[in-house]
Order: structure tokens, then C-alpha cells, then sequence
């Protein structure tokens, strides 16, 4: 802006920050997606962990009351007790085999019958548990060792591996769970290690036996997040792209909107950035300046200077041509109103209107303040009528005009010749001056079609009793030209450019000290 693309890094910006506030709600969704999910994940390692701990206790009860029931016989003879021991067997859902010891010796078996083996009280995890890799009847596959002591007499128990292995796969299958039993643990493939399993890369867990003396590890692999977050939110992953989508569009909407021409020129005009230019219009004879066209430009605060071809007929079409005009009229006031004593009687400030103006009835009221500010009869206000938009002649038009007559505001058409309405305007409204377009004051010297469009103009203009201002004058045969035709009033570079209010006011004054200088 404004109306044109000079910051590419700023119009870059506005491209990629509606993706960028798309995004945020996605991500932040993401974000808590992935937090709900990893404490998700870590409720469910715990309580996957417990499970499988009551399991695992649920297993060793059925051992240690196996081993409790033949504790009293132990040191009693084993032909006398196999029968026993082979009971338990049989009714323990998960006991492999019984075993009676005495004096550190094992020496009765479910499985063998009589039997010698020395025991180790410190092969047992707090003399109670011992996790093995199989033994001599099952080698490479794991037993949970159950035993308990009374003096001399121990009762021994043994739970077989795939109970173990059964219960590490009970619940979620990604989940990663081993059993710890003093030095040794074993993992859900079923081998027993010496040491301590590693921790879980994600939600690790660990629960201890309140009646055991054992330990479950368990938790994720770091891809669990994801994969829980792609099979159970769905739903809210579709939300948060809806949302996101949502929010895009909306920015894209308000980047817009705010960067439209109405919006600008608005802002613009909330900030006072429309200031008066001057270009003088000098009367026939001694080219001494009668008056002055009044011109809008934009002080825009990054771009400058701007062009009225830019904006003006943004503002126009959008209809705040009014204000902005209503407020060029006010601040030429309080621009020219201190130096009045500068100019000439019914020096003549002209302002530039459109068919909006003339449906607005408080057009009459700024005329009229305008013209207060002023001492009576020392300036000769002039709204020249453009034809970019049509005027319609309605009760409004006509009632505006002719308390503009009233008050003395003289109508003038601009560029005339060159629209399709301004014969039209000279039959329905009361006209004071036509300003010949530039185009024809161009022609001078050159094109003798375009000088007899001129000469009729001038002419027309004469024999309505019309004023006559020729605009676009940039060189002296033109002005010569103009002169001898008896135009009025003449306006273009080669008397003035169009200034600012400070160069005018200074020009203003150095013609004044020229004049007094003559005399």
C-alpha cells in the first residue's frame, strides 16, 4: 500500500501468515495431542505394570501355599511324601514341580522322587525367590523358584517360564514389561539376564511386590506416542485441521480487509495524511496570480508523496471522496485564513467535485464556513464539477446549487470537451466557467482540427457569458494563443507547478513584494 506493491517483504509476510495462524491451531492441538497421549501412555504403563505384578503374585501364591502345605514334612521320608508333593502339583494350577529339603540338602522331588542336591540360600533373591534359566531337565528356559524355610526344613516350589511370559504379554503388546528378580530379570522373549533391564524410552514404569520379592518394568518405544495419537484421535486431529483451516481463512479475510483501499484510505484520513497542494491560476493581461486550484495529495508515513491517480478513484468509487474533501476544504482554510491580507480581492480557491458531493447537502455548510474564515470579498470560492462519475439533475442537485449561487460559490466544469456529459451539465445546472482540458491548450500550434474545437469552445463560452479558464499551459506561444482569444484565466507548469502550503504562502508573499516594489 498504498495501492501499489513496494514492500515485497511485507506483502510476503501477509502471504505467509495466514498459513502461519493456521498452523498455530494444529500445532497446539499436536502439542496437547501428544501430551495428553504421553500421559496416556504412562497411566497405561502403570497400570499395565500393576496388572501384571498381581498377576505374577497371583501365580507365586498358588507356589507358596503349595510350599506352606509340605513344609511339616520336610526331613520325613520321601517314598512316604512324593504322593504329597506330587498333589500339589497336580492341584496348583501353576506349579511344575515340589521339591522337600532338609538340612540344605534337597533330597525329595514331584518329579524324581527320591533325590540329592545340595541348596544355596543365596542363589534365592532374600531366600525366597530365584529366577533361573532352566535346569537340568528343562535347560534354557526360565523357572521362578519359590522357598521357605523353618529351621532345617524348606518346602521348594517351582513355577514354569510360560506362566511368566503368559503374564509379560497380558495387556498392550507394545508394551515393553520385564520381570526383576534380584540380580536377574527376564524379558518378554522369555531369556533371564544377569543385571538390570534397560528403562523404556517412553512412559517408564516400575512396581515392586508388597508380598514378593520382585520387580516389573515396564513402558514404550518412543514411535507409541504417534501411533496411540494416530489410532485414537482422529476425531480431534480432523477438528484441529478444521479449526486451523478456519482460523487461516479468517486471518486471509482481516490481512485483506485491512489492506484494502477503503480501509487504508480511511486510516489515512483518521490520521489527517490528506494535505492541500496549490497550483496558481493566473488572469489575462499581466498573468498575475488570481487564484488557485486547490489539489488533494496523500502524506503517506512510509510511502510519501502519493499520487492522486492512485487513490482518488478508490475514493470515489468507495464514496469517501466526500470527507476527504470536506476535510481538504478545512485545512485549506486554516492553512490560507492567516495570510488573507496576501491576496487579492475574489482571488478565486477552487476545489474539485464529484457527483457524490452534489447529493450532499452539507456541501453548503462547508462552502460556508470555508468562505467565513475569510474577510467578506476576498476570496471567491469555485467548485469545479468532474465528470468521472455522472450527475444526476435531481430535486437534491438542484436545491444544493442553487443555495451554493446564494451564497456566492461560483460552479465550474471541468476539462471540458472532453466528457460525454458537460453539454448536458451546461443545459440542467447554472454554470460559471468552463476549464478547457489540456489536451486542446496542447494542440496550439499543432493540430488545426483540435484548435477549432478550442476556438468553438471559446466561443461557446462567450456567447453563454461564461468564464473561461485553459488549463495545461507549458509554453509561451500557448499562452500567447490564449491571450489573444481573450480566455480569462489561464492555469498550467509554465506559471506554476502545483506547491505546497508552505511554498505557497512564500510565493504568495514574494509576488506581493514584487507588486510593492513596482509602485
Amino acid at each position: 500500500m498504498p495501492f501499489s506493491v513496494k514492500h515485497r517483504p511485507l506483502h510476503r509476510w501477509r502471504s505467509i501468515l495466514p498459513w502461519l495462524v493456521g498452523a498455530l491451531p494444529i500445532a497446539c492441538g499436536l502439542l496437547v495431542m501428544h501430551l495428553q497421549a504421553t500421559r496416556e501412555l504412562q497411566s497405561r504403563s502403570e497400570a499395565s505394570a500393576q496388572r501384571v505384578a498381581s498377576q505374577i503374585e497371583r501365580i507365586l501364591d498358588n507356589a507358596s501355599r503349595a510350599a506352606r502345605v509340605l513344609l511339616p514334612l520336610a526331613g520325613q521320608p520321601c517314598e512316604d511324601e512324593k504322593l504329597a508333593l506330587r498333589e500339589q502339583v497336580t492341584r496348583r494350577a501353576f506349579v511344575r514341580s515340589t521339591n522337600l529339603e532338609y538340612r540344605g540338602e534337597l533330597y525329595c522331588s514331584s518329579l524324581f522322587g527320591p533325590y540329592s542336591e545340595p541348596v544355596n540360600g543365596h542363589d534365592y533373591f532374600k531366600g525366597v525367590l530365584w529366577l533361573m534359566d532352566g535346569n537340568s531337565v528343562t535347560p534354557g528356559h526360565p523357572l521362578l523358584v519359590y522357598r521357605i524355610t523353618e529351621g532345617d526344613r524348606g518346602a521348594i516350589s517351582t513355577v514354569d517360564g510360560d506362566h511368566l511370559i503368559d503374564a509379560l504379554h497380558l495387556l498392550d503388546e507394545d508394551d515393553h514389561l520385564s520381570l526383576q528378580v534380584g540380580p536377574h530379570w527376564m524379558s518378554q522373549d522369555g531369556k533371564v539376564r544377569t543385571g538390570t533391564p534397560p528403562p523404556a524410552e517412553l512412559a517408564a514404569t516400575s512396581v515392586t511386590s508388597s508380598y514378593y520379592p520382585f520387580t516389573i518394568q515396564g513402558g514404550y518405544e518412543q514411535g507409541k506416542v504417534g501411533k496411540l495419537m494416530r489410532s485414537e484421535y482422529p476425531v480431534l486431529f480432523a477438528l484441529m485441521v478444521v479449526l486451523g483451516a478456519m482460523a487461516a481463512v479468517t486471518c486471509y479475510w482481516q490481512l485483506r480487509r485491512a489492506s484494502s483501499p477503503r480501509v487504508e484510505l480511511q486510516r489515512a484520513l483518521e490520521a489527517g495524511e490528506f494535505i492541500p497542494y496549490f497550483q496558481p491560476v493566473v488572469r489575462q493581461g499581466d498573468y498575475r496570480w488570481s487564484g488557485v486550484e486547490v489539489l488533494m495529495r496523500w502524506q503517506h508515513p512510509r510511502e510519501g508523496l502519493v499520487s492522486p491517480d492512485l487513490f482518488i478513484p478508490y475514493a470515489e468509487h468507495s464514496g469517501q471522496i466526500v470527507p476527504m474533501t470536506r476535510q481538504l476544504i478545512a485545512r485549506t482554510a486554516e492553512v490560507l485564513a492567516p495570510h488573507a491580507d496576501l491576496m487579492d480581492d475574489n482571488f478565486h480557491v477552487a476545489f474539485n467535485i464529484t457527483a457524490d458531493h452534489c447529493q450532499d447537502m452539507a456541501l453548503l455548510d462547508d462552502c460556508r464556513t470555508f468562505l467565513a474564515a475569510f474577510p467578506e470579498g476576498r476570496v471567491l470560492l469555485t467548485l469545479e464539477l468532474t465528470e468521472r462519475k455522472l450527475i444526476n439533475a435531481t430535486e437534491a442537485t438542484h436545491a444544493l446549487f442553487a443555495g451554493l449561487h446564494e451564497l456566492g460559490v461560483m460552479i465550474a466544469l471541468d476539462d471540458f470537451g472532453t466528457g460525454q456529459s458537460s453539454l448536458a451539465y451546461l443545459r440542467q445546472f447554472q454554470v460559471d466557467y468552463l476549464k478547457i482540458d489540456q489536451s486542446f491548450v496542447s494542440m496550439i500550434g499543432g493540430d488545426a482540427l483540435s484548435l477549432h474545437i478550442l476556438d468553438s469552445i471559446i466561443e461557446l463560452s462567450s456567447k453563454l457569458g461564461l468564464g473561461i479558464v485553459a488549463e495545461g499551459v507549458e509554453n509561451e506561444a500557448q499562452r500567447d494563443y490564449l491571450n489573444r482569444h481573450n480566455v480569462d484565466f489561464q492555469q498550467g507548469y509554465l506559471f506554476a507547478r502545483p506547491m505546497s502550503a508552505e511554498a505557497f504562502i512564500q510565493a504568495l508573499k514574494a509576488q506581493d513584494l514584487v507588486q510593492v516594489a513596482n509602485h
